[in-house]
């Protein structure tokens, strides 16, 4: 019988990246699907606490097991930022977009080699009302421009290390999957929870 369990998201493509990586042990439901339409506001100064924020309210609204990602992109060159505001980088209301236009703007004048970022993940989970969390990292650079069609957020002019200069949205989702800050998090989510199951 599979394990159900709540994501805190909204969002298809990472609700699709998720089942795939945590498999068919597990039933991956929205938090819309759980009862929780509500958009949870992400009110704190690191990745991990905007986790634990959306993951806790899942659980209290439900009961149900539950887990939370906040992503940031870091950019060297800007000192680190988007980190937190990566979602919101262009203001409130924004799509990504103008986030990366904005993004593209302000790394207009950087050389290449200064281009270095990485995606960091962290997920927090909610067992039973204890909490757990698991991180994950995609180093990479920022590109001159949009390249790619598949994949969401920044991935059109991110470049992961390793890939031959191709952005992730030029990848398949396989090979995304495989190297991704988000599937780094989960697989070592999923090999805690079957873990715990054995």
């Amino acid at each position: 019988m599979k394990r159900k369990i709540v994501f805190a998201t909204a969002n298809p493509g990472k609700l699709r990246e998720a089942a795939e990586i945590l498999g068919e042990n597990f039933e991956i439901v929205s938090a819309a699907a759980a009862g929780v339409p509500d958009d949870i506001p992400e009110t704190g100064t690191t990745l991990q606490e905007n986790s634990l924020i959306k993951a806790d309210h899942i659980w209290r609204k439900t009961g149900l097991d539950c887990f939370a990602d906040d992503t940031g992109l870091e950019v060297d060159a800007l000192g680190g930022a988007p980190g937190i505001h990566t979602a919101r980088y262009a203001g409130e209301g924004k799509d990504f977009n103008a986030n990366i236009d904005k993004l593209l703007r302000e790394l207009d004048r950087i050389p290449d080699a200064s281009r270095t970022a990485r995606f960091r993940t962290s997920v927090a989970l909610v067992l039973g009302g204890e909490h757990f969390f698991f991180d994950g990292i995609m180093e990479g650079a920022i590109a001159r421009g949009r390249h790619g069609h598949g994949g969401f957020g920044y991935d059109p002019v991110f470049q992961p290390e390793g890939c031959g200069g191709l952005t992730a949205a030029e990848i398949s989702e396989e090979e995304k999957n495989a190297i991704s800050h988000r599937g780094k998090a989960l697989r070592a989510m999923a090999a805690f929870l079957n873990g715990r199951a054995e």
